[in-house]
């Protein structure tokens, strides 16, 4: 199947809204404990656009990249969501829209992965940013290594600010076992994951 045609279009994101950025400073928190209710589509589409969606000529994201690199890649795994098969999807900001990845519901593997940390299986989704290390630092040498952690930051506090808007529940994890992620989500060989994102009902 070529890619073309196994593209899954997202809805287009919304550009404004009458939840204020004050009100999701103000409310965001680390919620770790999620209702089985699935996730929408218009939803999982905001949520990615906020993560690295196009915002103007040449490319520009929602989030800050150094020399406008952008060496994020952003992964979809996807466990309870309407319209959506579960399994992993890799988010391509060109077009807005999913490429199948792998099959399967890979939560409960990525929970393992995370040393045990169970509530990730419990999530609706689990949004994943991964690096091309080489997109910056063949530019900026060793310095881009902080460049693309920052540039991580940026893109996750976007998501999770988005998802306070939308009234979603949202928290970070840093410690999981790199390589076996690397691994369970097939990822190619120059790129590897720096931060887990699991967004669910609350």
């Amino acid at each position: 199947m070529t890619e073309a045609a196994a593209t899954f279009s997202l809805p287009p994101p919304r550009l404004d809204s009458t939840y204020s950025l004050e009100r999701s400073l103000q409310e965001r928190r680390s919620i770790r404990a999620f209702s089985p209710s699935p996730l929408t589509l218009p939803e999982v589409s905001q949520l990615l656009w906020a993560a690295q969606g196009i915002t103007g000529a040449g490319g520009l994201r929602t989030a800050p990249s150094a020399g406008a690199l952008y060496p994020l890649e952003v992964y979809l795994v996807v466990g309870q969501m309407q319209g959506l098969a579960a399994g992993v999807y890799h988010y391509r900001p060109d077009g807005h829209r999913l490429i199948p990845w792998l099959p399967a519901d890979k939560r409960a593997e990525l929970a393992a992965a995370a040393f045990g940390q169970s509530w990730l299986r419990h999530s609706a989704v689990i949004i994943v940013f991964t690096a091309v290390d080489t997109r910056t630092t063949r530019k900026y040498g060793d310095r881009g290594i902080r460049y693309i952690a920052l540039e991580a930051g940026h893109a996750g506090q976007n998501v999770l600010l988005q998802a306070t808007a939308l009234g979603l529940g949202a928290a970070v994890v840093g410690a999981f076992d790199d390589p076996w992620v690397d691994r369970l989500l097939n990822l190619p060989s120059q790129e590897h994951t720096l931060y887990l994102l699991p967004v669910g009902r609350q």
